[in-house]
């Protein structure tokens, strides 16, 4: 029974003491991340008129660092991805220089973790190359990489670099085959190519590039060794569907796929490695023929999946407690995706508890998404912004390669992002003649030399006059020491 009361415009129903008392309450999981929500940037802060790559691949198509945002576009007569800095938004003109060496069309990019300015491309010319971008972006086509890496038979559409390892680079290919490369020698130093059966769908590494991690047409995953290119454990099936699977390591030594059932609903499902054989939860999503791109923050322990040709993101928190992965909300819009970036936590707005950014690729422009903590305060969130790998590498390619691992080092983000020695991405073996027209800034080996940009010496000057100030207020205390 209930009590009913009438108040202007609403009718409400007062429970009465005896079925209050009796009534059983449903919990609700607590959580600081519960309200996060998406939201798209401003029409002006998106970056307009660029022509999103129409290749039917399944890789992001879109890679982004606090300095530059990388798409794949269309190109006439070859392969091709464009480069521009954060701030350059609005329309973009069709003058604009893009990154153009490939004889075939680009399937991945993806920047160096440890130099801003270095980027790779894997192509259908069956090459991947590294690039260096000048800073302020391109003023002309980019044609000649500073080092060209040849050792697939067919097109290359994975890439991924050492998280830890200075100069390290994975690619897989369509030959079945996974390469190791030494960036600095230009040279492959492991080649997996006994493995895997079929088309590879993903390779990820783990937080401290210790193990790799692949998903294959033949429905196993991989767990290897990577610099003995041996199986340490292997689950057949993940999905029962026959489309694309993806994997990637979360927290604790757990691996999180998103997959197919038999009648082709999306899944997404928690593995352990100490108990490979079931999953800890596999959760039916929907029915859609849209790979699910999985994107997971080890800061936060959430993870953001991606459809391609959806129109949503949806984001999930994992955790110790069943049923481990947790919905928490969904941001939708009216346009479709094709590809999607997804920044660095050290270039992500800190003030305005920002916890992740995405660049979404429409068919024409893209469009930044962020996802937002909502927050009172404006003090810095020590809770939602734990230490986070910072940019300097924590082992050199010889010494990874000779058997050395390192751990990510770890930076604060509570004063924002100061940027340290630049680390260059040095080539001794460049398989590419370096062209004259560059020998103002190169030596005769492909090293980089640092060139006397305006920023530098804008901070000179600066440095000058506040060595100067200090130098005269030191003289004016002296002086008023000696009088009293």
């Amino acid at each position: 029974m209930c009590d009913t009361m009438q108040t202007p415009g609403r009718t409400t129903c007062q429970q009465t003491p005896s079925l209050r008392k009796g009534r059983r309450f449903t919990m609700v999981r607590t959580s600081k991340f519960r309200h996060v929500f998406g939201q798209a940037v401003k029409a002006d802060q998106c970056y307009d008129d660029i022509r999103i790559s129409q290749m039917t691949w399944d890789s992001n198509f879109c890679s982004v660092n606090p300095k530059f945002v990388a798409m794949i576009v269309e190109a006439s007569g070859g392969g091709a991805f464009i480069v521009l800095p954060l701030g350059k938004t609005g329309r973009i003109d069709m003058s604009q220089p893009t990154v153009c060496g490939h004889t075939g069309p680009v399937l991945d990019i993806e920047w160096c973790p440890h130099n801003d300015n270095v980027i790779a491309s894997g192509s259908e010319d069956c090459s991947v190359m590294i690039w260096e971008i000048p800073e302020g972006g391109l003023t002309q086509p980019l044609k000649e990489p500073v080092v060209k890496l040849e050792g697939h038979s067919k097109r290359v559409g994975i890439l991924s670099w050492h998280p830890t390892a200075h100069n390290v680079l994975m690619s897989a290919g369509c030959d079945n085959v996974v390469i190791l490369w030494n960036v600095v020698r230009g040279e492959a130093a492991v080649r997996i190519d006994t493995l895997h059966t079929d088309l590879i769908y993903s390779a990820c590494w783990n937080r401290d590039g210790t193990r790799i991690l692949t998903s294959c047409k033949d429905k196993k995953l991989r767990l290897l060794d990577p610099r003995k290119g041996t199986v340490i454990a292997e689950k057949e099936k993940p999905h029962e569907g026959s489309r694309p699977v993806r994997a990637v390591f979360v927290s604790d030594g757990k691996i999180l796929t998103t997959g197919f059932s038999r009648m082709s609903e999306r899944q997404v499902a928690l593995w352990d490695l100490n108990s490979f054989q079931e999953a800890l939860t596999l959760q039916e999503l929907d029915t859609s023929s849209g790979v699910l791109l999985p994107f997971y923050d080890p800061d936060t322990s959430i993870v953001y999946l991606c459809g391609k040709g959806d129109s949503s993101i949806r984001y999930f928190e994992v955790t110790d407690e069943a049923p481990y992965v947790h919905y928490l909300s969904m941001y939708s819009s009216k346009e479709s995706q094709k590809g999607m970036g997804y920044m660095p936590k050290r270039g992500l707005e800190i003030n305005k508890c920002e916890i992740a950014r995405f660049y979404k690729l429409h068919e024409r422009k893209c469009e930044p998404v962020v996802m937002t903590v909502p927050r009172k305060s404006d003090l810095f969130q020590e809770d939602l912004y734990p230490d986070t790998i910072g940019p300097e590498p924590s082992v050199e390619a010889d010494d990874w390669f000779a058997g050395k691992d390192g751990k990510p080092i770890l930076m604060s983000l509570k004063d924002g992002f100061v940027a340290t020695t630049k680390k260059e991405c040095k080539s001794i073996k460049s398989l590419l003649t370096i062209p004259t027209a560059s020998s103002d800034h190169r030596h005769g080996n492909g090293m980089v030399r640092p060139r006397n940009t305006p920023d530098a010496q804008a901070l000179q000057s600066e440095l000058k006059a506040l060595r100067q100030m200090v130098e005269d207020l030191t003289k004016r205390v002296s002086d008023l020491e000696s009088k009293s």
